[in-house]
């Protein structure tokens, strides 16, 4: 594909001092107070459960992500093989979603929230090793394990789960006890 300058070089120098002439109609810009779109800020409310998955919640407590956290990823060593559950798949609070088996042990992975189960990911069928590189990222390379549909049992379930803070004081307790 030619450059834009190489097709401008062989238009010559006579084609520029027609452009240059021609008189150009400049756009007028003028303050509109209004805006034309909304954006909603995406502030994901991310729990944890005991046995050490996440959860991130929508904004509207209708969708979700869940994995697992850096915390049990450590814990886990290499991962080497990771279980995915069935899009389509209904799970109650609790229920196994999926496994992950790592050079030092094996663990089932337990859904946080009743929910079902709408995406999965299936990069870590090929690299199972994201799981230790990015446990809690829930983008398109991240370590996360199943995007959910939550029910209003599923948000119920939300109360039992602790935030961020209190997920790093229960895991700062369960390091000094070993």
């Amino acid at each position: 594909m030619a450059s834009i300058a190489r097709c401008l070089r062989s238009t010559g120098p006579k084609s520029f001092s027609t452009l240059a002439k021609t008189p150009v109609a400049r756009p007028i810009f003028r303050a509109n107070p209004i805006r034309a779109f909304s954006v909603t800020a995406r502030n994901p409310i991310r729990k944890y459960t005991k046995d050490h998955e996440w959860i991130d919640l929508s904004a509207d407590n209708k969708t979700g992500v869940i994995g697992i956290s850096e915390y049990a990823a450590e814990a886990l060593g290499d991962v080497v093989y990771v279980e995915l559950p069935e899009e389509g798949k209904v799970l109650k609070a609790g229920d196994a979603i999926g496994a992950v088996e790592s050079v030092k042990s094996a663990a089932d992975i337990n859904s946080p929230v009743s929910c079902k189960v709408t995406h999965v990911n299936l990069l870590l069928e090929e690299k199972p090793s994201t799981i230790n590189q990015v446990p809690e990222d829930d983008s398109h390379g991240g370590g996360w394990i199943a995007k959910v549909a939550i029910d209003e049992e599923g948000v119920k379930n939300l109360e039992g789960l602790m935030n961020a803070e209190e997920y790093k004081e229960f895991t700062a307790g369960e390091s000094s006890e070993q």
